[in-house]
């Protein structure tokens, strides 16, 4: 006897899908029977994504999104619904961070952190939840009432950590976002909760783990180990699952114990 999770019929639109942990969300959502939307700014990675989810019997679309963009959003949105169909799922993943000291972060570096990882999360999230509300309401058509939204938070918003105090900001406004779309959405059967990853080897930090400093932070945490994006499907799969209407508004750690 075994237990699976069934997203056929869904569709699902991951941000930020070009690379690292939004990547993978889209090959394990698509691994899971969901039609996946792919969203970012790198057509070339997004269109390389689509064929390899295609070539392993999958269904990917890609979309061209820029997140600090309100009316790329806009209509990053609308190409999807129009050319796979209703939204279900949300993968709220487009994050960026810079690494400095709080007394060095200059207006630039503070609008670059906070207009992709809280404003654009937020407005993303905005724009699909408008069309998953219309579908409760009975205003817009849809097969599936409600939806799933997973907002990529970090355990740097649950703990602040040196030299990346704005990124930690950010990631603790997108928990408290998380919060009060679930206490607002949920009544309409639209569950909303945050993964907060922690340490885990993309290609952005792959090679700062050989380094003395990378060696250092390993050598802190608790299994002395970074993390592989793989780690967080089983997080990722049960909150977009069907079955999973009773979670609303959690705040999942997947960090391997470093914040306990």
């Amino acid at each position: 006897m075994s237990y699976s999770i069934d997203l056929s019929g869904r569709v699902a639109l991951v941000t930020g899908a070009s690379s690292g942990l939004g990547a993978q969300f889209a090959k394990t959502l698509a691994k899971a029977g969901a039609g996946v939307v792919l969203a970012g700014r790198r057509l070339d990675r997004l269109k390389a994504l689509r064929a390899e989810i295609e070539a392993a019997g999958g269904d990917a679309h890609v979309v061209t999104l820029d997140v600090t963009d309100l009316d790329s959003i806009k209509s990053a949105v609308a190409h999807a619904e129009t050319e796979v169909g209703t939204l279900d799922i949300l993968v709220n993943n487009s994050g960026v961070s810079t690494t400095q000291k709080l007394v060095d972060v200059s207006t630039d570096d503070y609008d670059f952190v906070m207009d992709t990882n809280v404003r654009g999360a937020f407005f993303v999230a905005q724009e699909v939840g408008k069309r998953m509300l219309a579908r409760a309401r009975g205003s817009a058509p849809g097969t599936f009432i409600g939806g799933r939204i997973v907002n990529i938070a970090s355990m740097a918003g649950l703990r602040v950590l040196s030299q990346i105090g704005v990124y930690s900001m950010s990631k603790a406004a997108v928990i408290h976002m998380t919060k009060a779309m679930a206490l607002e959405w949920g009544k309409y059967g639209i569950n909303v909760n945050a993964i907060c990853p922690g340490y885990i080897d993309t290609e952005i930090n792959h090679h700062h783990w050989t380094t003395d400093g990378g060696k250092k932070l390993i050598d802190l945490l608790p299994r002395k180990r970074v993390g592989h994006p793989q780690d967080l499907d089983t997080s990722l799969l049960m909150l977009c699952a069907n079955e999973s209407h009773f979670i609303n508004g959690a705040v999942i750690q997947a960090d391997d114990g470093f914040g306990v």
